[in-house]
């Protein structure tokens, strides 16, 4: 779909030139610099709704997507990868010819081979290893496909996420949110398309650029909601405003809009009268589904959720609410995974646990509940961070903690849900838990395989920028679709 290509059909050249008030050379720097997006279907049409439902390029499995980022990068080695040598030759000193030439964020010097504190097991009749840390993920070990072998080019945390979510390191890109409500609209009409919540007491490193739209109309963006105090800043009305008034003002305004959709066919026109007219219905909508007061003492407990606080817990249920909805993304951000070892606030013997703790009982939860509703059959659930740890002991400025840097070499993400084969495990690192030894996995692999799942050919899925078809596995065509995953 190009509404911009069909807009143009419609303006001949004299006109264009007449509107614009442009020349040849402000055409050139226009192209250079130039935005294109959608806009009006016809000219003089009325405006149509960016978010309505669209068809998938492909057969998809899934219809939405739950993703639980722990932002600050867990460590794998504490949590999934287990690496028996690895214990064995804790405290050792690391050979060299493993790190000869590596650059790290913080080690210095030799550094020392870091074994796991903690006992892991093999769970379900897949026999995935799993960490102590992770009871309730553990018990669900046959409703998972984990990868061990994902990798990615950065070794920071925001530019490590900004290519995990918008495909490139840079800011400035449209994030997976964005790209999967733009090509495939939302189910919700009275609910934005694409849904953040935070926990952890701040926003990712990689900031909101995280759920931004980009070069793709701000429509698209993510919506963040809060799950404690007004869950939408600046939707309710303001004082002296009731809603009947409201709808009167919104009326007027939409009737100026359209007169300046029809005169100019700019695509920020479009978003600005569909974003006032979702504001007014998420005025109703927005309480209720972001009450979780309404669910049983039951749930709510075996989610660990207190009504009217801001946790990680409270925003696993409220996911599951969303896409009941029919939300078509919904994006955790937990922070607080940085496990370096600087001080008990992030070391991996009082912090990882306490970390652990506040994520595997909800996310265990909402995967049962997801299940229990039919809802898991047609939602793709992501679990991971932007990088990995490394199987090496930090000990900055000499530091007695165990922790572990930054490690873009390996990771483990896990999924979940429609489309996904469960029960398997993709993917190994070497005996010491530090090189990709099978079925390297690149997270615009990631992308494109969470595109797939919802029916998007991600080599195809582009939009026009600044003379490239934009797409969000990036301009290479070196990526795959991780097919091993797929159901």
């Amino acid at each position: 779909m190009n509404l911009q290509q069909q807009h143009a059909h419609f303006i001949t050249r004299r006109h264009f030139f007449r509107r614009c008030n442009a020349g040849l050379g402000a055409m050139a720097l226009a192209s250079l610099m130039g935005k294109t997006g959608l806009g009006a279907e016809v000219p003089g049409a009325p405006a149509q709704n960016p978010l309505a439902p669209r068809p998938a390029m492909l057969a998809p499995k899934a219809k939405r997507v739950i993703y639980l980022h722990m932002s600050g990068a867990p460590p794998q080695n504490d949590m999934f990868d287990y690496k028996p040598k690895l214990n064995e030759l804790n405290g050792t000193p690391c050979p060299k010819e493993i790190f000869k030439g590596e650059r790290f964020a913080f080690i210095k010097g030799t550094p020392k081979l870091l074994g796991s504190p903690y006992k892991f097991t093999r769970r379900g009749q897949s026999g995935a290893w799993v960490s102590e840390l992770l009871p309730g993920i553990g018990a669900l070990a046959d409703d998972l496909a984990f990868v061990k072998s994902m990798w990615t080019d950065q070794f920071n945390h925001a530019p490590a996420e900004m290519l995990l979510f918008t495909g490139n390191q840079r800011p400035g890109f449209a994030s997976m949110g964005s790209w999967i409500t733009y090509g495939l609209g939302s189910e919700s009409q009275d609910l934005p398309g694409f849904v953040v919540l935070v926990s952890g007491g701040t926003d990712p490193t990689g900031g909101k650029s995280l759920w931004g739209s980009g070069y793709l109309p701000s429509v698209f963006q993510g919506v963040q909601c809060r799950s404690k105090g007004e869950p939408i800043l600046y939707a309710s009305n303001p004082a002296g405003m009731d809603r009947d008034v409201r709808r009167q003002s919104l009326d007027a305004l939409k009737d100026l809009n359209e007169l300046e959709l029809k005169e100019f066919g700019d695509p920020e026109t479009l978003t600005r009268i569909s974003q006032y007219e979702l504001a007014y219905r998420m005025q109703i909508a927005v309480p209720d589904v972001m009450d979780i007061s309404r669910e049983s003492k039951e749930t709510q407990e075996a989610y660990g959720a207190q009504p009217g606080a801001g946790s990680f817990a409270n925003n696993c249920l409220l996911a599951r609410r969303l896409v009941e909805k029919g939300v078509r993304f919904v994006q955790l951000f937990d922070w607080g995974w940085d496990c370096h070892g600087t001080g008990p606030v992030d070391d991996l013997v009082s912090h990882l646990p306490q970390k652990c703790r506040e994520m595997d009982r909800p996310v265990a939860a909402l995967l049962h509940d997801l299940k229990q509703r039919g809802l898991l059959d047609e939602t793709l659930v992501v679990w991971g961070g932007e990088f990995g740890r490394t199987p090496l002991n930090e000990e900055r400025n000499g530091s007695k903690l165990l922790g572990r840097d930054h490690h873009p070499h390996a990771f483990t993400v896990w999924l979940a849900g429609a489309g996904i084969k469960p029960g398997q495990t993709i993917g190994e690192t070497d005996e010491l838990g530090y090189h990709i030894v099978q079925d390297k996995t690149h997270v615009h692999d990631l992308q494109a395989t969470i595109l797939r799942v919802l029916g998007m050919d991600a080599f195809k899925f582009s939009y026009p920028y600044q003379g490239l078809n934009q797409r969000l596995i990036g301009p290479q065509d070196d990526w795959r679709v991780q097919h091993k995953l797929l159901a």
